[in-house]
């Protein structure tokens, strides 16, 4: 890890750091500190065994390394007798979970597990690899009622050529039959991805092979990337690096485009009921201006809503709402709350916020800055 460590070190004139620790082994003896008191993430595998030109996890991070199912279920099961309702299982290749123990059909048997837990309402995961994406995780995600319809699916580019320069071991056609087996088991999932722009090499034809596929799969939402050089990766090193200016001007059509079907797709809901978990977070000024609170509705789109009148309504807690308007990356409900329903995560909520905050430990280390002002004593001084 060193020399990549160095290379990062230069180019961002800071120091870098990684615990040896979870670059070696998965660190699952140590104490978690959420900040969520009703969602968690929880690590199922750290590494990759991939070799993305563009990526420096391998370099950093080594060989998949997965913890057992045992772990993973017993932790998951303590988080929710914490009041914790949802859970976001994290891998670097999330569905090729169990390729350290030989079991192929592990994560899917790992979902199915996350629904035999009682109190358990929401399991999403991220992020998957096209490659590794098989029909027993979409049977598990169909059948399973704790987890979410959606899913987050990185495409990178619609170009096989660019794929195979980025070396992603998928091609645009097995990308888009996911998603069209994804829609057929749940009509209702939301999909989203995430999307490079400027790879080296990458030309108008190239790009325009992304816009295409942009298209067929209609995106909830995508996360856009301009590229650039990461130390360390192979692609830094790769020739025809593309100017600045043919980065920016694709990138600005790709997100016009993302956008105009994010908003299609958004508007498509007005009028339908969404479920919300109510989320544990500050209100913006316009939010705070119109007293609405903020939820993420099962599919994932963050949903403002109008609050209740005489109800109380706790970051944890669930309501119904009307989809009243759709903008590109949120929808609102402007209409009072069809249900609310409190729960275990709002009592967590609420007893995180009603304790006291706990005192620091002075460990004797010294403190940044002037030192504080000695006390004055007005008393007499000491005689001995």
């Amino acid at each position: 890890s060193l020399p990549a460590l160095l290379d990062r070190a230069r180019v961002q004139e800071e120091s870098q750091v990684e615990i040896l620790e979870s670059l070696e082994v998965f660190p699952s003896t140590l104490p978690t500190k959420r900040e969520s008191a009703f969602a968690a993430w929880v690590s199922i595998s750290v590494g990759c065994n991939n070799t993305c030109t563009f990526c420096i996890v391998p370099s950093l991070r080594g060989k998949e390394k997965d913890r057992r199912p045992g772990e993973i279920l017993a932790e998951i099961e303590a988080l929710v007798a914490d009041g914790v309702v949802e859970v976001t299982l994290l891998g670097q290749n999330v569905n090729s979970y169990g390729v350290e123990f030989g079991d192929r059909l592990a994560f899917g048997k790992l979902l199915r597990a996350c629904g035999e837990i009682d109190g358990l309402q929401r399991v999403r995961f991220t992020s998957p690899h096209p490659a590794a994406f098989t029909d027993d995780v979409i049977d598990a995600m169909a059948e399973t009622p704790n987890v979410m319809p959606q899913l987050h699916m990185p495409l990178q580019s619609g170009s096989d050529r660019v794929l195979k320069a980025m070396r992603r071991s998928y091609r645009k056609e097995r990308f888009l039959g996911i998603i069209d087996r994804v829609r057929a088991a749940m009509p209702e999932a939301a999909i989203t991805t995430d999307i490079i722009v400027g790879f080296p090499g990458e030309t108008e034809e190239d790009f325009l092979e992304t816009m295409d596929v942009a298209r067929q799969a209609r995106f909830t939402s995508a996360y856009t990337f301009q590229y650039s050089p990461r130390p360390g990766t192979p692609a830094a090193t790769m020739d025809e690096q593309l100017p600045k200016e043919v980065v920016q001007e694709r990138y600005e059509r790709l997100v016009a485009l993302v956008n105009e079907i994010s908003w299609d797709e958004n508007k498509a809901l007005v009028g339908t009921t969404v479920e919300l978990l109510v989320a544990d977070t500050s209100a913006g000024k316009k939010d705070e201006a119109t007293r609405r609170l903020t939820g993420r509705a099962r599919d994932n789109r963050l949903v403002h809503f109008a609050r209740p009148e005489g109800i109380e309504v706790r970051p944890g807690d669930v309501v119904e709402v009307v989809v009243t308007k759709a903008a590109p990356h949120h929808l609102m409900a402007d209409g009072a709350p069809l249900a609310v329903r409190r729960t275990r995560a709002g009592d967590a909520w609420e007893a995180r916020h009603a304790a006291p905050a706990p005192l620091g430990v002075g460990l004797g280390m010294p403190s940044i800055g002037a030192p504080a002002a000695l006390p004055v004593n007005d008393g007499p001084a000491c005689a001995s």
